[in-house]
């Protein structure tokens, strides 16, 4: 793939960078080919217009084949030869998909954008950001950092980066024994913050000022990287933390996760972990797709997401609920949100009463009846939407608040509580594009990261984007860069945008993102009274 072009509304900042690079405490300008030794490797990257660095598809852990599948990551190898950085590395492969067209089960690849004329001394603030995809795809794959470096007057590194999902990223039994390690897409990820501590010196970057950003599976991640050892990691691996829409998924214990190993086993006629690591990856990835937990109804929809990380006594030593709730988590500044209509990408199979139930026990199988019914009174009699079944907003609902919105509500006011009132700023992102509201999916999960990092910069964004709602986005982009900078998303906001308050006392009060009517709001009584449900149903859910 080509680098992606810098696009739009983000010229004037190429003028104002323009202007400030003589006046920043960096090198003249390089040659053409940027060129970064990392010790292991040397690598030449491509010099953007606008006076951005990247650096593609680098090596920051070997490939994780052969010997190394369902194993930890390991250091990368020596290459004495300088090696070419101008393209994406491939993606890893996700639950069912097979190799080819970018797809690799040798994956374990990261990209570095970088101010052109920053040097090792230069100290800035780094910004690793973890893409999504349910842990079951990479679902934000080969952003772009260049707008939102920009944002930032040049002021930033950012880091992207793969890790492994489905199958190869979290088999889980304890059956494995010593012969593989648990939740390897999050030491996956754990190894990136190890590889940014060693080398983002060498781009620029500040390793005392990581903030590690994640949408959706990867807001998860952050989560499980926040609460990793009980809040207690003395690598001090980041300063502060960006949740969009954070994924808080069934968490299950390492045992409760048996039967899917069975499952793999008996559809792959393997007998053995040894037999899995030797197979043909494509014969793996075939046998590897999602079928019903136990404890549902025939008849109940599969699941949507079915390889996910397990509580395995120390990198995630127990329920997120309640991790965060007993103040167990690194005190850190934290910037959380969601979506106004987090599960209307979900919903589609909603289309009766009965098929609302269905939808949620195939996703939460240890919901009791008695709950069951709960919920479905709690989210009766919502207003239907274009093109869906009369059913679909409370499914659509009901999931978003349990799976997104609640655990990002939780995590604010965990973070009012033992870290700081004056340390967490909550959102709900309510920016409308008439098609997707034409629809019936309203303000959908993850809608936000097209304002994030540009609708040029991160994968499909709708064409709103550069019309109607293209004002939303130097506002959205300067917020998160101002984080990234300052741990505050107020001290380098756009003058026209409002002071972003802090979240206080549940209910708490956020920042409603919305074109031409952003302003603070409280957390409804409807919403809070729907995530305390949630809360007091979070550990039936888990089991």
């Amino acid at each position: 793939m080509m680098p992606h072009k810098v696009l739009g509304w983000s010229t004037h900042l190429l003028a104002i960078w323009s202007g400030l690079a003589s006046s920043l405490p960096y090198s003249s300008v390089e040659p053409d080919y940027p060129r970064v030794d990392l010790g292991y490797s040397k690598y030449r990257g491509v010099r953007l217009p606008g006076g951005v660095d990247q650096f593609l598809g680098m090596r920051y852990a070997q490939a994780p084949t052969g010997d190394l599948r369902f194993r930890a990551p390991r250091e990368p190898e020596y290459h004495y030869e300088e090696q070419d950085a101008s393209q994406f590395g491939a993606l890893c492969l996700g639950t069912g998909q097979q190799p080819g067209n970018g797809l690799e089960e040798d994956c374990l690849f990261v990209d570095v954008f970088k101010p052109s004329g920053a040097t090792a001394e230069a100290n800035l603030p780094v910004l690793v950001y973890i893409q999504g995809g349910g842990y079951a795809a990479m679902g934000n794959p080969n952003y772009n950092g260049t707008e939102i470096i920009q944002s930032s007057g040049g002021n930033m590194v950012v880091v992207m980066f793969n890790y492994r999902v489905g199958v190869l990223g979290f088999i889980a039994s304890d059956k494995l024994g010593h012969d593989a390690d648990l939740n390897v897409g999050l030491l996956d990820q754990r190894q990136l913050l190890l590889w940014v501590q060693k080398h983002i010196r060498q781009f620029g970057g500040n390793p005392s000022h990581v903030v590690i950003q994640g949408t959706s599976a990867g807001g998860g991640s952050v989560s499980h990287h926040l609460t990793a050892y009980r809040g207690h990691d003395e690598a001090q691996l980041f300063v502060g933390a960006i949740l969009e829409s954070p994924f808080w998924p069934t968490l299950r214990s390492v045992s409760e996760m048996n039967f899917q190993y069975e499952r793999l086993l008996g559809s792959t006629g393997c007998s053995s972990l040894t037999c899995l690591r030797r197979m043909n990856i494509s014969a793996l990835q075939a046998a590897s797709g999602a079928s019903a937990f136990p404890g549902t109804a025939p008849g109940d929809p599969t699941p949507l997401f079915y390889w996910l990380p397990v509580i395995d006594g120390e990198l995630i030593p127990d329920q997120l609920y309640t991790l965060f709730t007993t103040g167990q988590f690194a005190r850190v500044p934290i910037l959380v949100g969601h979506v106004t209509n987090e599960g209307s990408w979900f919903a589609n199979n909603a289309s009766t009463a009965t098929e609302v139930s269905s939808f949620l026990r195939a996703n939460y199988p240890h919901l009791k009846p008695g709950q069951l019914e709960e919920i479905n009174q709690e989210y009766a009699n919502m207003a239907p939407l274009p093109s869906h079944a009369k059913f679909f907003p409370s499914a659509s609902a009901a999931y978003g608040d349990a799976t997104f919105t609640c655990p990002a509500n939780e995590m604010a006011s965990a973070g009012e509580r033992f870290v700081s009132a004056a340390r967490v700023w909550s959102y709900r992102y309510n920016v409308l594009d008439p098609g997707t509201v034409a629809g019936g999916y309203g303000v959908p999960h993850t809608f936000e990261t097209s304002a994030v990092f540009g609708p040029g910069q991160a994968g499909w964004a709708a064409s709103s984007y550069y019309t109607i709602n293209a004002p939303i986005v130097p506002i959205v982009m300067a917020y998160w860069a101002s984080f990234v900078q300052h741990l505050n998303p107020n001290t380098s906001k756009r003058p026209e945008s409002p002071e972003w308050k802090t979240w206080g006392p549940f209910p708490g009060s956020q920042l409603r993102l919305e074109t031409n009517n952003t302003a603070m709001e409280y957390v409804s009584d409807w919403q809070t009274r729907n995530c305390t449900m949630w809360k007091h149903f979070s550990r039936t859910m888990e089991t």
